[in-house]
């Protein structure tokens, strides 16, 4: 039906046509854009197609090779997450145009969002040579509400394209902080890189469906180019800001502001209350938030940098008639490359100690390694203050019930050879490991020990503790003897050096001649009901 302007007068008819016009232009630059979008999706979506299609037919080729078969496998779920990821962005776009979008307002933790964020983002800024730094400040409220799923995507997002945009060997800065007022909470987020940045005229039009930046050094970059209108779409939905500054080989900072609710997160640390922390850490900016949040909350602790370090402080604790509960494995380690090598040397060298990891890591892909490494407890990076203590508490909790601390095990029809050339200390042992039920045999030295269990019935003993320091024959030169003997227990028999020799080049050297662990004297009968539970006696 033909439009009436009957009685428009020359400046309205003017006018109308005008908005026409314009209506006409963005209609067209509309379907321009969609053209190029098509033009794009065209060859984006072939792209990780043609390598999946590619990959699995070259496994099924080599299908008895393989190292060939795998490495196809893992190229075909790399261009596989790809392609989800562009039909994602597709279906968001259209669910989001039809009016179908529901914010949900549940309960999250900013420092699980962060560790999230950070696990989807490293490999691939690890992968360009990226210099990623992730962290908060300012963090008065770690418990919020809001829609966790969304936010991520939003934050996953910026980070995501400066890492495309910045070119190999870059440096990309985020984070978190929070602005309090009257009540109020709002999320401040900042996302900065030294990538290639975009042109005024660009920016004017980002937020478009569709757009992406025309920029002959990035033309392998692939996507849908509708990531930041959904981005825009979102915030404007939440009652959220952003602002983005940039230019052409500048960089780029975009900051975004989002309102939350919040919860005031409880603290409980009973199960701290007496007990003593040592943290392994070397990162300059974790000590100080150990030492502020551990300070703030009263928890008695030692910070150290390294293994050797957290070794000594043990040893200085049992000196002063102190004791460790909890050893705290950091994300850097002085000396180490691997947290998990270090949590594995502890659990030898001090049983039954509690181990927590506190790492960037994906959990998932070290749940196992890490629990045989010996670490009780998983609490992921960044740390806010009341989530730690809490972890922390909870930990010490879980491994008291779990350690049966008061109750030995019943070990009736087990036997023990106890190794050690004072009297005395062989009455305590055999009056504290009465309390097992288990048939104990004594030696008074490494020699006696050895000729005992190399003449006895192979798997009659369930465990040696072996003193080092003893005449004829010490601890180090019997255990390595008894691990030579050609017998099928003589390499498995859990041994375990019982002594006063307690400092870290003495817990060394009973693990390098083959013990499986130490326990220190004067005997932490707790430290040894862990061993006779963890060896399976």
């Amino acid at each position: 039906m033909a439009a009436d302007y009957t009685g428009y007068t020359r400046e309205q008819l003017l006018s109308e046509i005008a908005a026409l016009e314009s209506r006409l232009d963005a209609a067209n630059a509309a379907n321009v854009a969609k053209e190029v979008f098509l033009s794009n999706m065209s060859h984006d979506i072939r792209t990780p197609m043609n390598a999946i299609l590619g990959m699995a037919a070259l496994a099924q080729k080599h299908i008895d090779e393989k190292g060939r078969v795998a490495d196809a496998l893992n190229k075909i779920q790399t261009a596989g997450a790809h392609l989800l990821e562009l039909i994602n962005d597709v279906l968001d776009m259209s669910r989001i145009n039809s009016g179908q979008l529901r914010l949900n307002d549940e309960l999250f933790y900013l420092g699980d969002l962060m560790h999230e964020i950070s696990i989807i983002i490293r490999p691939q800024a690890e992968k360009k040579g990226h210099k990623f730094y992730f962290d908060a400040d300012q963090i008065e409220y770690e418990s919020l509400t809001g829609d966790a799923l969304r936010l991520r995507q939003i934050f996953v997002n910026i980070i995501n394209n400066a890492v495309k945009y910045t070119p190999d060997g870059g440096e990309i800065r985020a984070g978190f902080s929070q602005k309090i007022e009257n009540g109020a909470c709002t999320l401040l987020f900042y996302c900065k890189d030294n990538g290639v940045g975009m042109s005024e005229e660009f920016l004017k039009r980002i937020y478009e469906p569709f757009e992406r930046v025309n920029n002959s050094s990035i033309s392998r970059i692939e996507g849908t180019g509708v990531g930041m209108s959904i981005v825009k779409k979102l915030l404007d939905a939440m009652h959220g800001e952003i602002r983005i500054d940039s230019a052409p080989g500048k960089g780029t900072q975009v900051y975004i502001s989002i309102p939350v609710g919040y919860e005031h997160l409880a603290i409980d640390k009973t199960h701290l209350d007496g007990k003593h922390i040592i943290v392994i850490e070397a990162d300059e900016g974790l000590r100080e938030k150990y030492s502020a949040y551990f300070g703030e909350f009263s928890i008695s602790y030692t910070l150290v940098s390294s293994a050797a370090e957290a070794l000594d402080a043990l040893t200085a604790l049992e000196f002063a008639g102190g004791r460790c509960d909890l050893i705290v494995i950091g994300q850097l380690i002085r000396n180490a490359s691997d947290p998990l090598d270090i949590a594995q040397y502890l659990q030898k060298a001090r049983a039954g100690i509690p181990l927590v990891l506190i790492s960037d890591a994906d959990w998932e892909t070290i749940e196992y390694r890490a629990q045989r490494s010996g670490i009780s407890a998983y609490i992921p990076l960044p740390i806010f203050r009341k989530s730690l203590i809490n972890a922390l508490s909870k930990a010490l909790k879980t491994a008291s019930d779990q350690s049966g601390a008061d109750e030995f095990p019943d070990l009736n029809g087990k036997y023990i050879l106890l190794t050690d050339d004072n009297l005395i200390n062989r009455e305590i042992a055999r009056d504290i490991l009465s309390a097992t039920n288990a048939h104990i045999d004594t030696a008074e030295d490494g020699a006696q020990a050895l000729q005992m269990f190399a003449s006895s019935e192979v798997n009659h003993y369930s465990l040696i503790l072996m003193d080092v320091q003893m005449p004829v024959m010490d601890g180090y030169t019997a255990v390595r003897e008894i691990r030579r003997l050609p017998r099928e227990d003589a390499s498995r028999v859990p041994i375990y050096a019982m002594t006063a020799n307690t400092f870290a080049e003495d817990i060394a050297k009973a693990l390098d001649s083959g013990m499986d662990g130490h326990i220190a004297k004067p005997i932490d009968i707790n430290a040894l009901i862990r061993v006779l539970r963890r060896t399976g006696v």
